[in-house]
């Protein structure tokens, strides 16, 4: 079965947002989307996926190496290129994005890799298995229920996340290989917080909720039944809306580099972090580069404050201090601090 089409999707119009813009700026660090169960949270990434283009990879190899990537890319690949001066041609082939599940009890050793036992005891070689990061190279790592995930795996994925390289140490094997994805997590808040130092490392952090308008309940229901009934003819369906989002896109990278940001745009991203008293610069950092993806989707050479504003709640929210004296959600400070500064939209 088809994943669900991203078109499709009804409502949760932040979510759409955030994953779009983490698709054109990947730098920026991933997506938390935090909420309700049954409101299409890995219904979304799964079919973000699904409307990128496929992506060229070196044939054969386990971590889908781009074909122009450095010699040192990977152990294989830097092989295939030794080879390859010899007169052989690398060879490539296209696949689509890869999306790799991080469940709960996932072992180190299956998300780093280790080493392959069947080969070690049947031919006497030490060889490496890939683990996780591996597959999710060049892709997605969905992880749901971040907030349940084990400190230790926590941990790994914060030094891999800030490197994108995954170092492997065990067993006498030492390999490194690329590993550099977008995270993207999800969970309950009501079952447990986030570490703050993995929460920090999410680019944006999105809210969703159940739907509460009646058109808008039997709306979801009519479209997933129509899926579930007839899954090829429901995204044939979308097939024009998807092709020309995933043009969109594109075209959003390829113009992502020529957007301007205003100093006027930058004091007031420095100015709204500052009245919500976030920690460091990381919160000024992303609000810019957000904005600034959202102005490529949106076909804009520069951005405005119309873009900080679209943005700041989801590049902000969750790089709040807990303040006791007040007891609104990090959701209206910022939506207060957005007005004070930026003025109402």
């Amino acid at each position: 079965m088809p994943p669900f089409p991203f078109t499709a999707i009804v409502a949760q119009e932040e979510m759409k947002r955030a994953l779009l813009i983490a698709a054109v700026d990947p730098s920026i660090g991933g997506v938390l989307i935090f909420g309700d169960r049954g409101t299409g949270k890995s219904t979304a990434v799964r079919a973000l996926a699904a409307l990128l283009p496929k992506i060229p990879a070196v044939a054969g190899c386990p971590y889908s190496c781009a074909p122009d990537s450095p010699a040192e890319a990977c152990p294989h690949c830097a092989g295939q290129r030794g080879e390859g001066k010899s007169g052989n041609r690398i060879k490539t082939h296209l696949i689509p994005v890869p999306v790799v599940d991080l469940p709960l009890g996932a072992t180190e050793d299956r998300v780093v890799g280790a080493l392959d036992l069947e080969r070690a005891l049947t031919r006497g070689e030490k060889a490496f298995e890939p683990g996780l990061l591996a597959r999710a190279n060049r892709g997605f790592l969905y992880i749901d229920e971040a907030n349940l995930l084990e400190d230790h795996l926590v941990d790994l994925l914060l030094d891999v996340a800030a490197s994108g390289v995954n170092t492997v140490e065990r067993e006498g094997l030492s390999l490194r290989h690329p590993a550099r994805f977008v995270l993207v997590g999800s969970g309950n808040p009501e079952e447990g917080e986030l570490r703050p130092q993995l929460l920090d490392r999410f680019g944006l952090a999105c809210e969703v909720t159940t739907p509460t308008e009646i058109a808008t309940r039997i709306e979801v229901v009519r479209r997933r039944d129509a899926y579930e009934r007839d899954s090829e003819a429901f995204c044939a369906a979308q097939a024009k809306a998807e092709k020309a989002l995933q043009k969109t896109i594109l075209s959003a990278r390829e113009r992502l580099g020529g957007v301007s940001v205003p100093d006027a745009v930058l004091e007031s991203a420095a100015r709204l972090c500052l009245a919500l008293g976030t920690d460091g610069l990381r919160g000024e950092l992303t609000l810019m580069r957000t904005a600034r993806a959202l102005a490529a989707l949106d076909g804009a050479g520069t951005v405005t404050a119309a873009h900080l504003r679209q943005v700041a709640p989801s590049a902000l929210r969750h790089r709040l201090r807990r303040n006791p004296l007040d007891e609104s959600g990090s959701t209206a400070r910022v939506a207060r601090a957005v007005e004070e500064v930026l003025g109402a939209g």
